[in-house]
Parts: structure tokens; C-alpha cells; sequence
């Protein structure tokens, strides 16, 4: 006699029916999780890519807002020659963000040097070639204090450098007498300080040599930084200080150096706000610390140090100019402007929690 099969009972269907439901959402959430690690590994390995899409995103928004308006050749020539300043002296912030440090002097350690090129070159009478390494000279040595105090005296660099800001803006306005320096003096006398805001023309655009300062700043401490052990350095310290000793890095010698090589690089925008300006001002760019940090932060560069590529400050200057323009052609109050900027701030500083903790 042959055996019959009893059917299944209710029972077994629906332990059949969840098993399948439940092998298909661990599938589905393997799936969404490797997307997502992918992402951020990805991120992690690029961290300029995330200020490049913000770019360009916002390029094609405000065209299609503002129109043909900003789109123009003069337009966007304009946003480089806007932002050419704040990218220089963002480029110095970021090799001290880099270490895991912060600037809050470097607006100061301009301003304080072109008032120093301006009165040697005019007032007193020393050749422009001259006194513009002499500003130079300052500016590292700025730098060279910074960071000093921070490695021997073990301060952190936040406290330095608020306490420098207010040191080099005293000095700077008591050496200058609070008095600007005319730009008809400085043509009379020293033209060659105003250099970098000589304009030239390509395509109809017309760019300034302080816009391809700022682009040459960028590729030599892109070079330093990816090309040579004094920029593997500045990376190593700033992911972990301590394993950077130990593994024989001169941790103290370095930081200081980084100080100084920011101060320098102070100094070259000095000169290259003096052309842009076009007179010196000892009250000028008084919040160029705030607006490097945005573009270092906007960039990629994570605030804890040890992560980000240098030419994203870069692109965080041009995201912040080309916000600025589209929003201003678009008829927006300049307070909006600010609250959009505020918010790109922020936004790119959840990006870089979720990328350090998705890599933990």
C-alpha cells in the first residue's frame, strides 16, 4: 500500500513564507550595506570628489536660475578674481588644519605684511624689490613663532593663534598709524606691489595674475605634500601624533615648519591683495580667518586632521564665490547669501563625521 503524502499544514507555509522574507531583507540589506561601503571607501580614497560634484551642481543650478548672466565669460573670469585672495590664504590654513591644528592669524599675518611691503616700498623709499621679500621674510617669521610657542610651550594652537590674531592686527596698527596707503602713491612710487591685479584677456574673459598666483600656490603644496616625505610627514602627524614619533618622525620640527611655510604663503597673498585692493588697507580682509577656514571645510579637508587633498580649499573657494554670484544674480538679499554659506559649512562637516565613522 502505497504511502500518501499529508500536505503541508498552515503552520509550515508561513515558516516557509518568513524564511523567504527574511533571506530575501538580509540579501536586500548586504546589497544597500556593500552600496554603502563602496560609497564611502570611495569617498574616504577621493575626498575631493564631494566638493567636485557640489561644484558642478551648483554651476548648473544657478545657470539655469540666473541664465545666460552666469554663464558669461566676465562672470565667472569675476568669481576667480573674487575668490583668488581667500584661496591663498586658504591654502595656508589648510596645511596647519592638515596637522590637526587650526590658523586663526593668518587674515592677521597679511594684512600685517602688505602694510609692511606698502610702507617700505612708499613711505620709506625702499625698492619694491626689496621690500617685498622683506615682507616675506615677515610673514615666516610670524608663522615661525606660531609654531613655536605651540611646540615648546605645549599650547594648543586654537589659544596661539586667537592670542597672535590680536597681537599682529595691534602691530599692524600701530606701524601703519591706521592710515591706508593711496593707490595713486603706489603708483608713483612702487607699481610693482600692485602686479597681481593686472588683468589679461583669454576668450573675452579677463583673469588677473593673482588668479593664476593663487592656481601655482595650490600646485606647488599639492606637490610638496603628495611628491615628497616632508608632505607624508604633515599627513602622518595629522592622523596621529604619537604613532608619528614613534615611528621616528621629528614630529615637533615639522609642525614648526608647517607654521612657517603657512606664514609664507601669508605673505605671497600680501602682495597679491595689494593688486587686488589695489591700495593698502591695514583694516582689509579683517574676516579672511573665517572665510579660509570655510573653504578649507567646504574642500574636504576633515578638521581632525591627517585627511583631504589640498586642491579641495581650492574648489571650496570656487563653490563659496559661485554661490555667492548665483544668489547675488538671482536677486537674493546678501543676509541669504550668508545663510547659504552658513549651511554649506555644516553640511560639509556631517559629510566628514559619516565618512570617519562608517571608516572606523
Amino acid at each position: 500500500m502505497a504511502e500518501s503524502t499529508a500536505p503541508p499544514s498552515g503552520k509550515d507555509d508561513f515558516e516557509s513564507v518568513l524564511k523567504d522574507s527574511e533571506t530575501k531583507v538580509a540579501s536586500f540589506e548586504r546589497e544597500s550595506h556593500g552600496f554603502i561601503d563602496r560609497l564611502q571607501h570611495f569617498l574616504h580614497g577621493n575626498p575631493t570628489m564631494v566638493p567636485v560634484i557640489v561644484l558642478l551642481l551648483s554651476v548648473l543650478a544657478f545657470g539655469l536660475i540666473a541664465g545666460g548672466k552666469f554663464f558669461s565669460a566676465f562672470n565667472l573670469s569675476l568669481i576667480m578674481q573674487q575668490v583668488s585672495i581667500i584661496g591663498i590664504l586658504a591654502a595656508a590654513q589648510s596645511l596647519i588644519i592638515l596637522t590637526a591644528g587650526i590658523d586663526l592669524s593668518v587674515a592677521a599675518i597679511m594684512v600685517l605684511c602688505s602694510v609692511v611691503m606698502g610702507k617700505f616700498a612708499v613711505v620709506l623709499g625702499i625698492p619694491a624689490i626689496i621690500a617685498i621679500p622683506i615682507g616675506f621674510a615677515l610673514g615666516t617669521l610670524c608663522g615661525l613663532v606660531n609654531g613655536l610657542l605651540i611646540t615648546r610651550l605645549k599650547l594648543p594652537p586654537f589659544i596661539v593663534t586667537l592670542g597672535t590674531w590680536s597681537i599682529f592686527f595691534a602691530l599692524n596698527l600701530w606701524y601703519s598709524g591706521a592710515q591706508s596707503i593711496r593707490s595713486q602713491d603706489i603708483d608713483a612710487n612702487a607699481p610693482l606691489l600692485k602686479f597681481f591685479g593686472e588683468r589679461f584677456g583669454i576668450f573675452g574673459a579677463q583673469f588677473t595674475y593673482g588668479s593664476v598666483l593663487m592656481i601655482l600656490v595650490f600646485v606647488v603644496l599639492w606637490y610638496l605634500l603628495n611628491h615628497t616625505p616632508w608632505g607624508r610627514h604633515v599627513y602622518a602627524i595629522g592622523d596621529d601624533k604619537e604613532a608619528a614619533e614613534l615611528t621616528g618622525i621629528r614630529t615637533d620640527r615639522t609642525l614648526v615648519s608647517v607654521y612657517a611655510l603657512a606664514g609664507l604663503v601669508c605673505a605671497i597673498g600680501a602682495w597679491a591683495a595689494i593688486g587686488r585692493v589695489g591700495s593698502v588697507s591695514p583694516q582689509s580682509f579683517y574676516e579672511g580667518n573665517l572665510q579660509s577656514i570655510t573653504a578649507v571645510v567646504i574642500g574636504g579637508i576633515s578638521l581632525f586632521g591627517g585627511r583631504g587633498s589640498i586642491m579641495g580649499p581650492l574648489i571650496g573657494a570656487l563653490i563659496v564665490g559661485v554661490f555667492e554670484s548665483g544668489l547675488r544674480l538671482a536677486g537674493v538679499d546678501v543676509l541669504w547669501q550668508v545663510f547659504a554659506v552658513g549651511w554649506l559649512i555644516i553640511i560639509a562637516v556631517a559629510i566628514d563625521q559619516w565618512i570617519r565613522k562608517i571608516s572606523s
